[in-house]
Formats: structure tokens, sequence, C-alpha cells
């Protein structure tokens, strides 16, 4: 009987472990599989002032069409006290719960973030306390979901907000939310605008085996963003510019994603597209052709996705005529 008892002790400490191995950054990054950005609402000054008011159908049509994810943007900042305690206006936090409840009861693994905290790009050390404190919050407020709610800690880090700082801002966000969420998913990326080219600057804790890092990926920069009025003048200059999938572009690509796969091996990281996308202001075959190569590339490489976004200027779905751009939607998801 001894002797039964052992092994069923063994074999039940040894079923535990590989659970837990399996539920590391790199089980929580296949569940993000293919996703998609519900760009250009929470994350706008005001809910509605980009065009974009988020319904709860959305979610379903979102699920139904075969996506895996969400990522929501959210500006926090606009929605917080400017001093301490820095309290998170609750009429925005409830919006902001009912988003990701209506994500999580379609089964899409939600990403939430901090988005457009326009005002720590030029002046970091001013508001480092006031994003840890934004954390703070969050990570009590939602210690208790699921955990196929994940954290992103900020949104394209840029500016005075360098890699070295941000590194070291990064790292004490992670230690703030793993007070309360000590095994829940956190999604990191690199500065310059979480540029993938910048994915060897980041340094992460070595001991968290809980962090997905992401990039975004918008290159060519001058066929993704022709035409694009946030760029500037010279964005007009690029109307016309075509991705005809020629040996050379594909193999631009191929090489971009190869280097941040060997960086993922070597790191043992998973990674996470968390945005590539290109402007409706080019035509309509050049986005097909690009966005498809882009999401399949990034498949053959375990690399989870989320096309920005869903129905604003970069949008798969027409919130007007309430229908999907059929050729954009089987560039992210195929028919077979």
């Amino acid at each position: 009987m001894r002797i039964l008892l052992f092994f069923l002790a063994i074999s039940a400490t040894s079923l535990h472990t590989a659970a837990e191995t399996k539920r590391d950054a790199h089980h929580w990054n296949s569940l993000i599989g293919r996703g998609v950005n519900l760009g250009n609402a929470l994350d706008a000054p005001k809910e509605g002032a980009w065009g974009v008011t988020l319904e709860e159908n959305y979610f379903s049509l979102i699920a139904n069409a075969g996506f895996d994810s969400v990522r929501v943007p959210v500006r926090w900042s606009a929605h917080a006290a400017k001093s301490a305690p820095y309290t998170i206006d609750k009429t925005f936090l409830d919006r902001v719960d009912w988003a990701i409840d209506q994500a999580l009861s379609n089964k899409l693994v939600t990403i939430v973030n901090i988005h457009h905290y326009d005002e720590i790009y030029p002046s970091p050390e001013e508001h480092k306390t006031r994003l840890l404190a934004l954390w703070k919050q969050l990570a009590e407020h939602y210690k208790n979901y699921p955990d196929t709610l994940y954290f992103e800690i900020l949104n394209e880090p840029n500016g005075k907000l360098t890699n070295e700082l941000w590194n070291q801002y990064a790292a004490e966000a992670i230690q703030v939310i793993r007070k309360t969420n000590p095994s829940r998913a956190i999604v990191i990326g690199p500065g310059q605008w979480n540029n993938i080219t910048q994915l060897k600057k980041l340094k992460l804790p070595a001991e968290d085996k809980n962090l997905i890092v992401t990039f975004h990926y918008y290159l060519p920069f001058k066929f993704t963003h022709q035409g694009a009025s946030w760029v500037g003048e010279k964005s007009k200059g690029w109307l016309g510019t075509q991705w005809t999938g020629s040996d050379q572009e594909k193999q631009e690509l191929r090489a971009h994603f190869d280097t941040a796969q060997g960086w993922a091996k070597e790191q043992n990281r998973p990674l996470y597209m968390g945005e590539f996308g290109a402007y409706s202001k080019a035509d309509p075959a050049s986005r097909a052709r690009w966005t498809a190569f882009v999401r399949s590339e990034a498949e053959k490489r375990n690399f989870s996705w989320a096309y920005w976004e869903f129905c604003s200027g970069f949008g798969v779905y027409d919130s007007s005529s309430k229908k999907w751009r059929t050729d954009l939607l089987h560039s992210l998801i195929p028919k077979n």
C-alpha cells in the first residue's frame, strides 16, 4: 500500500510539474493566436472622438469570424487624476470592464494595455510614479479575472523614454503587477515604438517566465502609411505606393522576422506581433497581399498577432455598411 501511495504521489507531482511547465508564456502566447485591435475607441481622448464606439455585437462578430483574441488599447491617462494617488475615474473603468467582459464572454483572449500615454514620452521621469500607480490600481482591480486577460504595460515607448529607461520602468511595473497577479501573462515590447529592430535592447527579469514579448510591424512604412494625416504632409507623396509581393519585398520582411525569431529562441521568449496593418489609402489588392504575407510569415515562426485594427482607418470591418472587407478578412483568416 505504501509503495502504491508513493508512486501515486510521484505521478501527481509529475503531472503538476508538467501542467505548470505548460502554463508559461509560450502557452499563453499560443492562446492569443490570431487577433484584432479594438483601436480608436477607448484609446481616443474620449470614446467616439475618433469615430469608433464599441458595440456589443462587435465581439461576437470577431469571434465568429475566427479570431482568437482582441487587444484593447486604453488611454487610462486621460481618465485618471493628475496627482497622487492618481485615481482612475470609476465610470471609465466600468466601461473598460464592460469591454473586457464582452470579449471574455465570447471566449476571446483579451490583452488590455496603457495606450497613448502621450505625456510620458517627452517627460518620463515626471510620469514614472503615475504609470506605476495606474498599474497598481489595474492589477488590484483585475486580480480575480480569468487568466485569459493579459496585461500590456505600455504601448510603443518612444522619445525620451529610451530603451535604457524603459527597461528600468518596465521591471518596476512588473514588480507592482506581480504583488497581486503572480502568474498572469504580461506583455512587454522594446523601445522606439515597439520596433522589431530594438528587440535586442530589451532586458527582461530572467526569473519571470510569464512575459510575452511584443513588437509592431509597419514596414515598408511608405506603403503602410501612405496618405496618413498624422504622419504629416510627406505621406501625401507616398500615395500610390504598391506592394507587389516581389522576391525583394518578401526577402526584406523575412529577414526582419528571422532576426526576431533568432532573438526569441536565444532568450526563450515567445513573440506577439501586437500591431500590423496597411492604411486604407493603399490600393486594396496591395493591402490584401501585404497583410496575407505578413500574417503567413508570422505564423510560420509561431508569432501570435493582432491586426491593427477592427473598424477605423485600417479596418478589416466596415461599421457603416456593417460588412467585413472580405479580401482583407481572408488575408487574416484564410477561408480554408
